[in-house]
């Protein structure tokens, strides 16, 4: 069990979790939740012995030992799974996702799951995330969503990456598929509640996010609870005679879940193929021709995570990767295309 000795800077906060939090070097990388945890476990010790009490008063140049646990299995079963790197080193790895894998093991989906996948591919080059040897789950895309993640292998890595994705600094573009068009002089659109438009012809969303009120697998908007959410989203192409449907960029200022499916399908804008916020409508026939027929078809919401930018946390290098849209999408894409 390693064991790391901290000494008590000057003008202290008054308590020890703190005062620990704000001394422990960066690479030893260890939260406040983290330290308050060891605290509890009896893992620190200072001059008058072993303390379990994170409001303990502390005071300057007292020396502090944390005896750091070494990190446990955990009970998710590594699997052989095929996966598409996009990078990979010691601390972090990026993952090109198919469409209907799940990110993490939940009931329902407890195996073949990309965290399994990552225990097995990864093996002892995960350092452990939060005192466990797993894989660090910074932010997660749909099971039927395809396209990029970070995946962080070290808690040092879990962290930078958590305070990017929360400082919203981390670069996320959508691809998608959806119903109807993007049109400033919509007065639909102008009218609907939380829907603005930018310079560029972008669609600004902005409300709240929060589980649905009687159907909890989903999430609704709302104006008066749950958590902030801001989607934009650009008109790249429009198909039909009249225009029906679209490919559209979107980017997440917030990564709520459902996020893009939620306020695209308030926006009266669904995704081609959603099971859940799609609702029951129909592409035309009379405007899109046989290609209704496909996009009737499509089995999975039209959703493709293509552009994925952020600062490496332990190097502060810039890395900023793109993926192709799939097979399914690409061909849906040309099937439009020739309407």
């Amino acid at each position: 069990m390693p064991n790391l000795v901290v000494t008590i800077p000057a003008n202290p906060p008054d308590r020890l979790d703190k005062a620990l939090a704000l001394a422990v070097p960066e690479a030893a990388a260890l939260s406040r939740s983290r330290l308050s945890q060891l605290i509890a476990d009896g893992a620190v010790s200072g001059p008058g012995g072993v303390i379990r009490n994170g409001k303990a008063r502390v005071a300057e140049g007292e020396d502090y030992r944390i005896a750091i646990p070494e990190p446990e299995a955990v009970e998710t079963r590594p699997e052989v799974i095929p996966l598409v790197i996009a990078h990979e080193d010691d601390d972090l790895i990026v993952i090109d996702k198919p469409a209907g894998m799940v990110v993490h093991p939940a009931p329902g989906s407890p195996s073949g799951t990309l965290v399994n996948a990552l225990l097995a591919h990864c093996g002892e080059t995960l350092s452990g995330i939060g005192g466990e040897k797993r894989p660090g789950i910074v932010h997660r895309i749909d099971k039927d969503t395809s396209g990029l993640l970070v995946v962080a292998k070290s808690d040092r890595a879990h962290h930078g990456l958590a305070a990017q994705f929360e400082a919203h600094t981390a670069q996320r573009r959508y691809l998608a598929l959806a119903h109807g068009v993007i049109d400033g002089a919509d007065p639909r659109l102008r009218g609907t509640p939380g829907v603005s438009f930018e310079d560029g012809a972008v669609l600004k969303i902005t409300s709240r996010l929060a589980r649905h009120a009687t159907d909890r697998q989903r999430q609704a908007v709302y104006f008066d609870k749950g958590r902030h959410a801001v989607t934009r989203a650009r008109m790249l192409e429009s198909f039909g005679a009249p225009p029906v449907a679209m490919l559209v960029e979107c980017r997440l200022e917030t990564g709520r879940t459902h996020q893009i499916r939620v306020h695209m399908a308030h926006a009266g804008l669904g995704l081609i193929g959603d099971p859940v916020y799609g609702g029951a409508r129909r592409a035309s026939v009379k405007a899109l021709g046989p290609a209704a027929e496909a996009v009737a078809r499509f089995p999975r919401q039209a959703l493709h995570a293509a552009h994925l930018g952020f600062d490496h946390p332990v190097t502060g290098q810039a890395l900023v990767f793109d993926s192709p849209l799939p097979a399914d999408m690409q061909a849906l894409l040309q099937t439009l295309r020739h309407t």
